[in-house]
């Protein structure tokens, strides 16, 4: 009786563990959704300040999207040579200065500087944070996991907006931009306590510490000694890396789905309405700042929400069934959102419907591709190529979503409000077909499993199979 007594108490000890564990490493998306986010009340106060044009503000925005993608590209070598605990200590460094220099910015160009260090934060929290989630976290919780690090971006982005709608009052975005670097500074703090991945000290050669690892994360030291075993096979791929690419047909698929799922993540959409929501409120014809601001803030509220629907299903559901669910609900809200700027919106019951076809859209998107994405890519990649493959996925997902921030107010000019909204409407219909022919099920699978069917040459779409 006692040993069963110690045994469920150690049991309980390690999942408390497992969950800490990944509510620090979590706490990288709370800034990352915070730098997405803060920019959206910042934008119409500082182009009044600093007199700029509507291209001028694009380069404000997208610059912290340069950034990310050359923070996600240098985070490969960085995650290679120091581990996820020290790249993720880099990260929070940078996002405390970057903050600092944005809030103390004379001018825009400045301000463009500071947003592209905030953006090599951001780059090393978007490849670091999912992959170390996914090498601690146990398959059947993997899932969920690596989601609650998409729900701490949806709760940076509230946080931002709750936060810019309170100084909106008095103008003061410096104070806006400046107050991220108290929960940069948490982060730096919180890092020191996380334990480094097993897989990757396992891959430096470094198996016992990897193992006191995992007997610290998982229910039994069987499960722990089974999980080392598969890694430590996992690792007898000789090659890794750009020469495991080039010579390997079947992990330049994997790099290649990493990054086709990336593309497809960006060009829903999501990221116009996180930059410019209150230009689109303004669009819908709530004319007032502060209407735009609290419109904005229901938008941060139900990103939020919504995405407990993915942590909630993921595991249970599956990936592939909710990506199919939520393109389909961002298609409908955004083609029925361009009909009616296309007919026109007029009375207050349009406006309000209107509203209800932007939420929509933001309930698909954070019940699936939000989230879903970054799961699939930091379990589809080998471990020996898992610093590339991430690499590359990451940093695709940066540049396209440079490419999206920096056009969307060309094409509202070029195409008119209705035919964009269409164009990203008609693209998440695109992505349905897509999810259908190449995307895998990895529900409840191991790693080490999906990497077996994914290198003996398996469909993309059967990679996940047991």
């Amino acid at each position: 009786m006692s040993n069963s007594t110690t045994y469920k108490s150690g049991k309980r000890s390690n999942k408390s563990v497992t969950f800490f564990v990944c509510f620090l490493a979590a706490l990288a998306g709370l800034l990352f959704g915070l730098d997405i986010g803060v920019i959206a009340g910042a934008l119409p106060f500082i182009g009044h300040e600093f007199q700029i044009t509507s291209h001028e503000q694009e380069w404000v925005v997208s610059s912290m999207m340069f950034g990310a993608a050359v923070g996600a590209v240098g985070s490969g070598w960085l995650n290679f040579r120091l581990g996820r605990k020290y790249s993720l200590m880099i990260g929070a460094v940078l996002f405390v200065i970057g903050s600092l220099c944005s809030a103390l910015a004379p001018n825009t160009e400045v301000l463009i500087f500071a947003r592209v260090l905030l953006g090599l934060a951001v780059g090393i929290a978007s490849y670091t944070a999912p992959i170390y989630l996914s090498e601690i976290a146990p398959e059947k919780i993997r899932g969920s996991m690596i989601s609650m690090y998409q729900l701490m971006i949806t709760i940076g982005i509230l946080a931002a907006y709750l936060s810019d709608t309170g100084f909106s009052y008095s103008g003061a975005w410096r104070w806006m931009l400046g107050v991220i670097t108290i929960p940069a500074l948490l982060l730096l703090i919180g890092v020191f306590f996380l334990p480094d991945s097993p897989r990757w000290l396992a891959a430096r050669g470094n198996n016992d510490k990897a193992r006191r690892v995992l007997e610290k994360l998982r229910d039994t030291s069987e499960q722990a000694k089974k999980e080392l075993d598969e890694i430590r096979e996992s690792l007898k791929v000789k090659q890794g890396g750009w020469a495991l690419f080039t010579s390997n047909k079947n992990f330049r698929r994997a790099v290649y789905l990493g990054v086709l799922l990336q593309v497809m993540q960006q060009f829903t959409g999501m990221n116009v309405i996180m930059y410019y929501a209150p230009k689109i409120f303004g669009i819908a014809g709530f004319a007032s700042t502060s209407q735009q601001m609290w419109g904005t803030v229901i938008v941060g509220l139900v990103n939020v929400l919504a995405t407990f629907i993915a942590i909630g299903l993921v595991d249970r559901w599956g990936r592939k069934p909710t990506l199919k669910l939520g393109f389909l609900v961002m298609a409908i809200g955004m083609g029925v959102l361009g009909s009616m700027l296309h007919i026109g919106i007029d009375s207050v019951t349009e406006k309000y419907f209107a509203v209800a076809m932007l939420l929509m859209f933001i309930v698909g998107f954070a019940m699936s591709a939000g989230p879903l994405i970054w799961v699939l890519c930091s379990e589809i990649q080998p471990l020996k190529g898992r610093d590339f493959g991430i690499t590359v996925s990451t940093a695709t997902n940066w540049i396209a979503n440079m490419i999206v921030g920096a056009t969307f107010l060309t094409m509202l000019d070029s195409l008119g409000n209705a035919n964009t909204f269409w164009v990203y409407g008609a693209l998440n219909i695109v992505f349905i077909f897509i999810t259908m022919a190449l995307i895998p099920e990895t529900k409840n699978v191991s790693l080490e499993h999906i990497e077996a069917n994914l290198m003996a040459g398996k469909p993309l779409k059967s990679i996940g199979d047991e």
